[in-house]
């Protein structure tokens, strides 16, 4: 029977943590260096809002954020450079960016609740608060500022407790131009998939469809029951994912030649070091479908079948321990097939996950 070793150092559920904020107004969820050892140049965050619930404006110092909406209705603003200011409606499915150092906010607009997955180009991002900001200069600084006097004396509000998430009382109204095109927004699951077979397809956030993008980029990846994602690793960069929907299995070779074979469920987190082998495999009835981010802007990999079939028939025999003629046709493809029909059953693994 598969199983899953929940020691894995490689995977980690979201689902199982508890959350860093939470009210009744929304929730962030945080899997960060402390929490996932492995990460690096990578982090991960779950962002709940209720209706008319908005993430705090605030910006981070050392990272880039990449977000998808799961589920929902939102209004996203972003003030840049020079108070450049953008604002843009997102729904299921849309993806949005926020370059390090842009204020940028959230507000849920729908009558239901709206879910975000948010990736960072960090392994700790740092945070500063919109309200963090204005509590630490003096009334006599915030007044100069904003042009008043304080005469009368006017006392500025000091926050008490975290502003994560709050509400105004009423909903913002939506701009005309928050209906138009936006560079910082990208409709991902819109069209055809760029990489698609009858067995899976990857719809790509990367920087040669997205302008704007930045040491950041996301594969939305759907493997139906009768695929598999080919063995391969990626040269330049490490990748993380998180499993929307589904169930697989996962294969990673470390450097001291031990294998780490693990499943992933909904809510899931995995990581994979730079150029370190893995694969991906269905395991259940239904479609797998992950979120897999890159800290490069256009990663790249290189895959078991392109290896195999740019050396000889003997060498390759060889290092498999088979006779060259037992060797099978080792099919040549132009472009990586990402996704590949699995011919054969899923192996069973009946005691350990781990091998050496």
């Amino acid at each position: 029977m598969d199983q899953n070793i929940s020691t894995s150092r490689h995977v980690v559920s979201l689902n199982a943590r508890e959350p860093s904020f939470a009210s009744s107004l929304g929730s962030v969820t945080r899997l960060e260096k402390p929490q996932f050892p492995l990460l690096c140049r990578l982090s991960i965050r779950r962002l709940i809002l209720s209706p008319n619930g908005i993430r705090e404006p605030h910006w981070h110092a050392n990272a880039n954020e990449l977000g998808y909406c799961v589920k929902g209705d939102a209004l996203v603003t972003i003030v840049g450079d020079h108070g450049v200011r953008n604002t843009f409606l997102i729904g299921a499915g849309d993806m949005f960016f926020f370059p390090s150092g842009t204020m940028h906010g959230i507000e849920n607009v729908g009558e239901t609740e709206a879910e975000f997955i948010l990736a960072f180009s960090h392994e700790a991002p740092e945070d500063f608060g919109l309200s963090d900001a204005f509590d630490a200069m003096s009334e006599e600084v915030l007044a100069n500022t904003l042009g008043v006097k304080l005469e009368p004396p006017i006392e500025f509000g000091r926050v008490d407790g975290s502003r994560e998430i709050f509400a105004t009382g009423r909903r913002s109204a939506i701009e005309t131009q928050a209906r138009h095109p936006n560079p910082y927004k990208y409709r991902i699951e819109d069209g055809e998939a760029p990489i698609g077979s009858d067995v899976g397809s990857a719809r790509t956030a990367k920087d040669q469809t997205w302008a704007v993008l930045e040491d950041i980029a996301m594969f939305s990846v759907r493997i139906t029951d009768q695929g598999m994602r080919e063995p391969h690793w990626h040269p330049r960069t490490s990748e993380m994912g998180y499993v929307l929907a589904g169930n697989g299995r996962m294969t990673v070779l470390d450097p001291n030649g031990a294998s780490d074979t693990f499943s992933i469920t909904p809510g899931d987190v995995y990581f994979i070091p730079k150029a370190y082998p893995h694969h991906i495999e269905n395991t259940g009835a239904g479609a797998l479908h992950i979120l897999i981010f890159f800290d490069q802007s256009n990663p790249g990999d290189i895959g078991y079948r392109s290896v195999a079939s740019s050396y000889s028939r003997d060498i390759i025999a060889a290092e498999l321990g088979i006779p060259e003629w037992a060797m099978p046709k080792i099919p040549v493809d132009m472009r990586d097939p990402l996704i590949i029909r699995r011919l054969n059953p899923v192996a069973r693994i009946a005691t350990s996950t781990v091998q050496s």
